[in-house]
């Protein structure tokens, strides 16, 4: 099967982090042309809101889900999707996103944690968040500047994966949604409802699904 064929291609170093910088263009554009783009939930839809199911079939159905997100996270234009972002119970998440060293990182992962980080590598940096189930909204929100998170593959193996900058903002931020967390859930009440203002104010360039 070609998906199989593609995760070959993923390996990981010594310590097991998943090596996601090689072939990006090659890997997006295979998962997301064989898949189908879905419409985007919206703060408000209940599967937004809860702890996701862990995934426990690796099996075409989540490699068809993945193919999906692909396409979806592309005609959306974001650098990170989770699984309930397209309305899907499930603890998965995919990125195609630039690190501050300009790398581009192009991967999937289930059933993702974030580690703890060591006191002395904590180091915030408070830049401006965006997500696309709260679409045209935005505010500056403090998250660590490194990030490690330990999953597994689309195959079940065990990897972790590892981002500085704006691609260690995407991993925390993708393992919050799938934990029931948006980052406007983090910001201050008035914050919040100046980025609930912004959405109610703007129009998604991408199609969304209505809250009842």
């Amino acid at each position: 099967m070609a998906q199989q064929e593609t995760d070959e291609q993923i390996s990981v170093d010594d310590e097991g982090f998943l090596i996601d910088t090689e072939d990006c263009e090659a890997r997006e554009a295979a998962y997301r042309e064989r898949g189908t783009s879905r419409p985007i939930t919206v703060v408000g839809n209940p599967v937004l809101h809860k702890e996701c199911k862990d995934v426990t079939a690796f099996d075409d159905e989540l490699a068809r889900l993945i193919d999906d997100m692909f396409a979806s996270q592309r005609t959306a234009e974001g650098v990170g999707l989770a699984a309930n972002q397209i309305g899907v119970d499930l603890k998965v998440f995919v990125y195609d996103c630039m690190d501050d060293d300009g790398a581009r990182h192009v991967g999937a992962i289930c059933n993702p944690v974030l580690e703890e980080l060591p006191p002395g590598e904590r180091v915030l940096d408070d830049s401006n968040e965006g997500c696309l189930s709260v679409p045209t909204a935005y505010a500056a929100l403090a998250r660590p500047d490194y990030a490690v998170v330990r999953g597994q593959d689309a195959r079940g193996n065990p990897v972790r994966v590892r981002g500085n900058g704006y691609f260690a903002r995407c991993l925390q931020h993708e393992t919050d949604h799938l934990y029931g967390y948006l980052y406007i859930d983090r910001l201050s009440k008035r914050d919040r409802k100046d980025a609930l203002r912004q959405m109610a104010e703007g129009t998604p360039r991408y199609e969304v699904v209505p809250n009842d």
